[in-house]
């Protein structure tokens, strides 16, 4: 049986859309506008850094770009429960699900950065 391999950049760029799909369903309010904006490039900027992280230029550069991935994925936290707060109960369960995959990612970046750290001599 083949091991399927983890892959954290499609599982940024998954929550990413995820994100972005959820917003589409907001009501356009001006609060919802500014939100949105902020929420659907913090949430990019999870998986865009990652992947720059991937491609570093050395350890240092490797680590800088995991810590600016993990302070994307609290940010988009923040932006999704901004939303779930200031939005009716409808969509509660879908931010919520959100919230907990960026504390997820948050938590996974914070791994790789403690054990890239660890690694340095």
């Amino acid at each position: 049986m083949e091991e399927k391999r983890y892959d954290l950049e499609e599982r940024t760029f998954a929550f990413a859309k995820r994100v972005a799909e959820f917003c589409n369903k907001l009501p356009r309010t001006p609060s919802n506008i500014e939100y949105v904006k902020q929420v659907v490039r913090s949430s990019g900027s999870v998986g865009a850094n990652y992947i720059e992280a991937n491609e570093s230029l050395g350890k240092k550069d490797f680590g800088m770009r995991v810590k600016i991935s993990r302070k994307e994925a609290k940010e988009t936290e923040f932006w999704l429960r901004l939303i779930k707060e200031t939005n009716a109960n409808g969509l509660h369960s879908e931010a919520e699900a959100l919230m907990d995959e960026a504390s997820q990612l948050r938590k996974i970046l914070s791994t790789i950065l403690l054990k890239t750290e660890r690694a340095t001599p």
